[in-house]
């Protein structure tokens, strides 16, 4: 399959892109510069609005993953360009795609869990309404910038990813070092649920969703194990045989990183992923301990 992949130097795409490879697919990146010179890349603009349709006849399916990193402090301009990564890009990408003559057959489009909010220990699934707050606000205009591309006939899977934990970036990269050092402690309360995935079945969900044609609309992208902060604080803990005592409290999260770390860090989200599941997917990993040690080992 001739795969067009965008956000394919991100946190997923890195892993994604020699994923689908290695598994006899054809993939082509999208991207706003030329990457390795002996690698076709097709480059885009979003600010300017610039995408050449004509550079996408061929291409079969597309994985859609770029946007802002949400890390840092929420500034206006910081929110501004993470809304605008993804509402404004991924309607100019599907309406480029909605433009072809001969569209691909799928776009498996990017999102967030945090499109539910903050919701306690409500069991959230595909069909549970959205939240409140900046990242829940996002994510819905998000997911609706994929409807020129629906509207043309083509399959659009909408992921939502949870908590991607990997050994080279995001979550549990920033963790590793504090915990190696007895410098571990859960945040807040701990009682707020973290929805969680291993980046190996990240890619193997992203492969599934191109190849099974029941799969559309959401589909929350999270191990069947949710847990909440403190019981994720032990099983890393445990994992690396150190202490984890040194609570981070709510008001230091809140000064420290301000709405972000409100929504990102202390935000409670209980997500099951029935869709997956109901579609024939297998997890590799779907318990924290296992997915811990496997990733703590890669690392």
């Amino acid at each position: 399959m001739r795969v067009l992949v965008t956000g394919s130097t991100g946190l997923i795409g890195s892993a994604l892109v020699p994923f689908l490879r290695a598994a006899g697919h054809d993939v082509i990146r999208l991207a706003r510069v030329p990457l390795r010179a002996e690698e076709k890349v097709v480059l885009w603009d979003p600010e300017a609005g610039k995408i050449e349709p004509s550079e996408l006849e061929g291409i079969e399916a597309v994985v859609h993953l770029a946007g802002e990193n949400i890390a840092g402090r929420w500034t206006a301009e910081k929110k501004a360009r993470i809304r605008d990564s993804r509402v404004r890009g991924t309607r100019l990408l599907c309406e480029a795609l909605a433009r072809l003559e001969r569209p691909p057959a799928v776009l498996v489009s990017a999102s967030a869990i945090g499109y539910y909010g903050d919701r306690g220990t409500e069991i959230l699934r595909e069909e549970s309404p959205p939240g409140r707050g900046f990242l829940a606000e996002v994510a819905a205009q998000w997911e609706a910038a994929t409807e020129p591309a629906a509207q043309r006939g083509i399959r659009v899977a909408i992921l939502r990813f949870g908590i991607v934990l990997s050994p080279r970036g995001g979550a549990l990269a920033q963790m590793l070092l504090p915990f190696r050092l007895g410098l571990g402690g859960p945040i807040g309360s701990g009682q707020q649920y973290w929805s969680w995935i291993a980046i190996d079945d990240v890619v193997r969900a992203i492969q599934h969703a191109l190849h099974t044609e029941t799969i559309r609309g959401p589909v929350n992208v999270v191990a069947p194990d949710p847990v909440t902060n403190r019981e994720f604080t032990r099983a890393l803990g445990r994992v690396l045989g150190r202490p984890t005592l040194l609570p981070l409290p709510a008001t230091v999260v809140r000064l420290l990183f301000g709405q972000m770390g409100e929504e990102l860090l202390l935000a409670s989200q209980r997500v099951e992923p029935i869709r997956l599941l109901a579609s024939g997917f297998v997890f590799q990993y779907p318990d924290l301990d296992g997915a811990l040690r496997h990733l703590v080992r890669k690392s």
